[in-house]
């Protein structure tokens, strides 16, 4: 069954953590041990390359580019100068380019594209490992638009989504581990992105800087890739009244495979999860709360951020590669869902959604 996954990182593993996607999960393991690397705690345990997700018949994905600003003394990592964070986000760009250039990936902007892509997967005559992976462009934080001026630009060339915040403080938003909400700037950003007719991704905003975006924001609202806050306390998951508010503006709420926003207590880049029953199952928690709460399937679906800057660590410990989100066909079955719920959460919820707003 078709899989559409709402938040993959990977021109940040390919530029930063040097990993040539176009090669075998497996292979790319074994490059990394044989280096003995250690700057990445996360080295010989990756999750993602492009042969596994057509392995998955995972034939679109939303990508992003991200780099945060930092001040001097600041705990979290990032760069100095958004001039700085912006070209970085160039060269993972570039990596996008690179790889449609290849065909080995296809940038996906409009209806027209979707279609023709949906159509091509859907064609049973050509072998899976033969088709190019949809891309859907998303910037996580926006600490890298310089002005407002360049969004304008990024949505030249083909930027679609945008999430304002990330972790820590940020110029446009503050997001994860603070309280505040967005800036004078980042509602001044969230209507020019409501002119351009973008979506808004939530994901990673404060408590207050989501009621804040809800209240300016018309257009298309998504959080790529959250969980509940019911299941799991921590300010990072969604309350059960954000995702009722989600649900009314017709928002999807893409399911995050990182073991801490699976299971409480556990401890980002410390815990096991194997010690606290960490398996893919755990995520059919996740969907089956918001689906009681609404009362339908029709507001979950995938957003794994697998390789998000973690690896095997932190996530399932029964799952090998992305490759395995198959198996959540059984794993929803198990629970009573049918087979049209289980579609809904595969990719009909992201088309209906993308339909939505590009049609």
């Amino acid at each position: 069954m078709l899989i559409i996954d709402a938040h993959l990182d990977m021109a940040m593993n390919a530029v930063e953590w040097n990993r040539d996607y176009t090669c075998s999960v497996q292979e790319l393991r074994e490059r990394e041990i044989e280096k003995n690397l250690t700057d990445k705690r996360d080295r010989g345990k990756g999750t993602v390359s492009l042969p596994e997700l057509r392995k998955g018949k995972i034939g679109l994905v939303v990508a992003t580019q991200l780099a945060r600003v930092t001040e001097r003394g600041s705990a979290f990592d990032g760069w100095y100068s958004p001039a700085q964070a912006w070209a970085m986000t160039q060269a993972q760009l570039a990596w996008y380019q690179a790889m449609t250039d290849l065909g080995e990936m296809v940038q996906i902007t409009d209806y027209e594209g979707l279609t023709k892509h949906l159509e091509l997967w859907q064609n049973a005559s050509i072998p899976d490992e033969t088709k190019p992976v949809g891309f859907i462009l998303s910037l996580e934080g926006a600490d890298s638009l310089v002005n407002l001026s360049y969004l304008e630009k990024a949505y030249g060339y083909g930027l679609r989504a945008l999430g304002p915040a990330w972790y820590g403080p940020g110029r446009y938003a503050s997001g994860t581990a603070t309280t505040d909400g967005l800036t004078a700037a980042g509602k001044d950003l969230l209507r020019e992105m409501d002119a351009l007719g973008m979506i808004l991704d939530a994901t990673h905003l404060t408590d207050k800087g989501f009621d804040e975006a809800l209240a300016i924001y018309k257009g298309t609202i998504w959080a790529s890739h959250h969980n509940c806050r019911t299941l799991v306390p921590h300010q990072r998951q969604l309350s059960d009244e954000q995702i009722l508010r989600l649900a009314e503006r017709g928002a999807v709420i893409g399911g995050a495979l990182d073991a801490w926003m699976m299971a409480p207590g556990f401890l980002q880049r410390q815990s096991d999860p194997k010690e606290f029953g960490v398996t893919m199952d755990k995520l059919v928690d996740h969907w089956d709360h918001i689906c009681q709460l609404t009362g339908n399937s029709l507001h979950v679906a995938f957003g794994t951020d697998l390789d998000g800057m973690f690896g095997r660590e932190q996530s399932p410990y029964d799952l090998d590669t992305i490759s395995d989100l198959q198996k959540y066909q059984d794993l929803l079955r198990n629970r009573g869902y049918s087979t049209t719920d289980i579609e809904n959460i595969f990719h009909k919820n992201w088309l209906r959604l993308l339909t939505n707003t590009w049609k």
